[in-house]
């Protein structure tokens, strides 16, 4: 019975390594503004986690640095299969992890992380294998930025006021808005939803300035009272929506 029981446990010993091996795998993840570029340093990045999805364990975790990309390549060529866009500088997030096990791991993508009123949050959950690597996952992340830049916050004006109200716009990866690029700025819808004191006051069309990603209008507040300005714009062809806020209190 010895002799048996210390076969077993030879045998334990020799599998045992070859079980609790942990093997390299590479993962390689992207996120690209829908109907835009891949959101990389020059917007901060996106913070991209890795967890198993059974137990929430966070395998790796960091943000994605680089370039949005080439334009022509991602929005004029079509794509053919198994063509790869995180190459070169373009932006992206790599980790190897030491699986032991097959794992189902959720990726989460969050960003832009430079511009807090415009994050965007996209999952997915895929199965990795030890030395099997993943090397190219692309998250699609919908959205606009957009950013009040008139009035400031909390502006203080006595009636009648005029006040001037502009905003950048521009898709998640900052791509330029122009006539001269592949972001038109008539696909855009931008306007401001003005409320009085609480109350619908209107909403007004922003018209493009000529300088990039710029919109502005005017508007007449000749009653004194605290203003709420939300600002939003919507491109119609893809659903991609952006909004920020600002306040103005006329005395």
């Amino acid at each position: 019975m010895r002799k048996i029981l210390w076969v077993l446990g030879c045998w334990g010993l020799v599998f045992l390594p070859v079980l609790a091996r942990a093997v390299p795998t590479r993962v390689v993840v992207g996120v690209k503004a829908r109907d835009a570029l891949f959101i990389g340093s020059p917007m901060g990045g996106a913070q991209v986690i890795i967890r198993d999805a059974d137990t929430g364990e966070i395998l790796a975790q960091g943000v994605t640095r680089g370039l949005p990309g080439n334009p022509k390549l991602i929005m004029a060529t079509p794509k053919e299969r198994y063509t790869r866009y995180l190459e070169g500088k373009t932006a992206r997030f790599e980790a190897v992890l030491d699986l032991q096990r097959p794992r189902r791991v959720r990726i989460v993508a969050r960003g832009p992380l430079a511009q807090p009123q415009a994050l965007q949050e996209v999952s997915v959950t895929t199965w990795l294998f030890p030395g099997k690597d993943l090397p190219e996952l692309v998250l699609e992340m919908p959205g606009l930025v957009v950013r009040a830049l008139a009035p400031v916050a909390h502006a203080r004006l006595k009636a009648p006021a005029r006040v001037e109200v502009r905003a950048a716009v521009m898709p998640l990866c900052g791509c330029p808005v122009n006539p001269k690029f592949f972001w038109k700025p008539e696909n855009y819808e931008v306007a401001v939803q003005v409320l009085r004191n609480g109350r619908p006051y209107g909403t007004f069309p922003l018209k493009f300035t000529g300088k990039t990603s710029l919109f502005s209008t005017v508007l007449e507040l000749p009653q004194k009272g605290i203003y709420e300005l939300t600002l939003y714009a919507y491109d119609k062809l893809t659903g991609n929506t952006g909004v920020d806020r600002t306040t103005v209190v006329v005395k």
